[in-house]
């Protein structure tokens, strides 16, 4: 009996090291996708830097097109949670909310850069259903707030709210951050204010 008792606290202590592992490897891809790039990014960078065999990274992700995937289901969990604790607001000021919080994201890193034109990540992508509902959750959320803020005429109506929700999800990719940072001529929060200025207000002069 008491070899039986202990078996499955045994076997829920493995399980656990081996998610421990599982998030290790995917925080470490989630910061190399950011810093470098899915095209840059290596296997055998991301087990050296979480500090495991390649081999053993193989037992939890079969190619780097499945780490990504697994990368970018965390980032839709997290922009899903986000969305959800976001205390209720204009539709205007939520988009604007929403839009420096994924530009904070990019500007500490921990936001994957990921390819537009790669087949098998985009296939990939495609395919996981966790990604794909995560990201069809968010997109109706933002929707929603677009649409209802072309109404009120904060954004121009005659723009497709789909081009509106693209271009703010471009803002968490956006290079326009990093080129700023690296001319070290402005704090971080003076380029998320420059970069929120000329998503929000446009280029034209006032």
């Amino acid at each position: 009996m008491a070899m039986n008792s202990a078996s499955p606290a045994k076997v829920s202590f493995k399980a656990q090291m081996l998610q421990a592992r599982e998030d290790a490897i995917i925080q470490t891809a989630s910061r190399l996708l950011a810093e470098k790039g899915f095209e840059a990014m290596t296997v055998d960078e991301v087990a050296a830097s979480v500090g495991i065999a390649k081999a053993s990274l193989y037992k939890h992700f079969s190619s780097k097109e499945d780490l990504a995937a697994a990368a970018m289901v965390r980032v839709m969990q997290r922009a899903q949670a986000y969305l959800r604790d976001l205390p209720p607001g204009a539709p205007m000021a939520q988009l604007r909310t929403v839009a420096r919080w994924t530009m904070e994201l990019k500007l500490r890193g921990e936001m994957p850069s990921l390819p537009s034109q790669n087949s098998t990540l985009r296939a990939k992508l495609i395919a996981d259903t966790a990604y794909m509902d995560g990201l069809i959750d968010v997109s109706d959320c933002l929707g929603a707030w677009i649409e209802a803020a072309q109404a009120q005429g904060h954004i121009n109506a005659d723009l497709p709210a789909i081009a509106v929700l693209y271009t703010l999800y471009a803002r968490a990719c956006d290079p326009v951050l990093e080129f700023l940072k690296m001319g070290g001529q402005h704090d971080e929060e003076q380029i998320i204010r420059m970069v929120m200025a000329s998503c929000f207000e446009g280029l034209a002069a006032r």
